[in-house]
This record gives structure tokens, sequence and C-alpha cells, in this order.
């Protein structure tokens, strides 16, 4: 008997110890830019994920060479912004990160052009060298701040997904009335925008953020994203009222159209909700005024806020 007992706890730390080096990641890269501390590692699998700080929340993972291939569920429920603009011409993406989003949509939308913006030009970099995103005649990578871009555009885009985060927070100049007014001017009257944001289970400027999008916005739908913290905030500069069943089909039809691994309407289907009436007591997130910056200037850190991610498990928002 305990001849049995000795070689079944045995056997069991060997399997232990088995699937611990199965599941075990290496770094590729570490290194230092002007915005982030980079990290890349790569698991059995072959998944590789980016960092911005050792055992911080996965900005990207991605699988090499299948851009199919979507492993953050807030990646997948984004994607629902398909279903309300279902032949776009023309997209931009703030926040690079692995490349996860535009590496997918230049798959499944070949004659879209394809803007995306990251303020780190190490991380445009570092996405090219260890995550296969490439640049092409329809698709661009450009290394400057989101807002700035944003604000200097010419051409309206049919959506804009706006998933820039750094290893702590999104930064607060691309979360107030002034930078999503900018936002609104820079779509088509039938395109929107998908904004990744943090519940507010683990982000207190929530409720603040969307009264902030509901002001700067004619409508607002959000997609709560199962198995993850993130919320997908769906905003449309006209008037639009859809509900969870129309949503639900059109994004079930544009998964069979495009043959895509997971299906959108089930996405829309679990977490599709109308935001609520304007809150009145949520405030509405503004640029500071000039006494409110100059009183911030001394508590900036040395090195700017960074514009890059994609984050699936974030911890609560700083300001």
């Amino acid at each position: 008997m305990t001849r049995r007992l000795h070689f079944s706890l045995g056997l069991f730390l060997f399997l232990a110890v088995c699937l611990v080096a199965a599941n075990a990641e290496i770094i590729l890269y570490e290194g230092k830019s002007a915005f982030n501390n980079i990290v890349v590692t790569q698991d059995d699998s072959g998944l590789r994920t980016l960092l911005f700080e050792k055992d911080g929340a996965r900005q990207s993972v991605v699988k090499p060479g299948d851009p199919d291939h979507i492993e953050l569920p807030y990646a997948r429920a984004a994607m629902t912004a398909l279903a309300l603009s279902e032949d776009p011409r023309r997209v931009l993406v703030v926040g690079l990160g692995g490349g996860t989003i535009p590496m997918f949509l230049r798959k499944h939308y070949p004659q879209a052009a394809i803007d995306v913006v990251d303020i780190d030009p190490e991380v445009v970099r570092i996405a090219k060298k260890f995550f296969g995103f490439r640049e092409d005649p329809r698709m661009r990578a450009h290394a400057a701040d989101g807002r700035r871009f944003i604000e200097q555009s010419r051409q309206p885009y049919d959506i804009i997904f706006l998933d820039a985060f750094g290893p702590d927070s999104i930064p607060r100049h691309l979360a107030t009335l002034e930078f999503l007014q900018s936002v609104r001017r820079a779509l088509t009257p039938r395109g929107l925008v998908a904004g990744n944001v943090w519940s507010r289970s683990t982000n207190r400027q929530y409720d603040d953020m969307v009264r902030t999008y509901q002001e700067a916005f004619s409508e607002l739908y959000i997609i709560r994203v199962e198995g993850a913290g993130n919320r997908i905030l769906l905003a449309l500069p006209r008037a639009e009222r859809v509900t969870r069943d129309d949503l639900s089909k059109r994004a079930a039809a544009i998964s069979k159209r495009h043959g895509l691994r997971f299906d959108l309407g089930e996405l829309v289907g679990q977490g599709f909700q109308a935001a609520r009436e304007k809150d009145p007591q949520s405030r509405i997130l503004t640029d500071p005024g000039e006494a409110e910056a100059a009183a911030m200037r001394p508590l900036v850190r040395p090195k700017p806020h960074p514009i890059a991610a994609e984050t699936a498990c974030p911890p609560a928002t700083p300001w």
C-alpha cells in the first residue's frame, strides 16, 4: 500500500513538472525605449506575448503567421464593430502593440486602407521583428501621438479603434471630451469608434469615461467582454437605435462571410447593452486648464506616458 502511494505521488509530481515545463515561457527580447520597458516572451505553443514590464499585464498575444488567431478576449469583442460598418474602406487603429487587430483586418478586408498609430517607434520595430507585423501599400504604421495624428487627419475613417494603453492606464489626453470630439470629426457619417476601456471593477473612472463618450457621440453601445475586465464602447456619430438581436444577427453574418474562428454574434449576445441615460453624478472628463496643467507639471515623470497596447488584465486607472 505504501509502495503504491509513493508511486502515485511520484507520478503526480512528474506530471506536474512536465506541465510547468510545457507552459514555460522564454524571453525573446528585453529592452527599454523612451516610453516603455519592453519584454517579448514565447511559450511552448509558439504564442508570443508583449509586455511593458516583467510579470505585467499582457499587452498583446500573437501567433506569428496566423492573423486569424486572436488570443485575448477583448480583441475578439472589439471586432463586433464590424457589424456596424460591414464594408470599411478606411480604418485607423490607435495603439499597435503586437499588431493583432491590424493584421486581422488586413487579412479579412484586403481592400481597406489601414493606418496604425503608436507613439513608440520601438514598439513598431518590435512588432515587425517578433510578431510578424508588416507594412504594405494599404497598411501603414505611424510613430506618432495618437491624438495629434487624429487632430491632423484630413481623410475620414469608417472605423477608429482606440486601443492605446501604457502599463498603468489609458493616457489621460486620450480619454477627454476634447479628444473624443476630434475623433468624431475624423469619422465618416456612417462610421463608428470602438474604444477599449477597463470595467468599473478595475477602473474608478469607468462611469466618467462612459459619460464622456455619451457627450461626444450621438449613440453608445457597450459590449461586456466575457472572461476579462474590459468593455468595448461602440460609439456612433449619428442616432441609430440597435437592439441586441439585430446586432447579433449582423455580427453572426460577418463571422460566416469571413469564415472567422469565433462567432461575433455570440459575443454580442453575451455582452451587449445599450448605455444608460446620462448619469448626472458622473463627470465629463476634459483637458486640464492652464492652472491645472501647471500644477501637474512637477508630478510628471521624466519619461513620457506611453501609448501602445492591447491589454487584457488591467490594474486600476490612476487618475
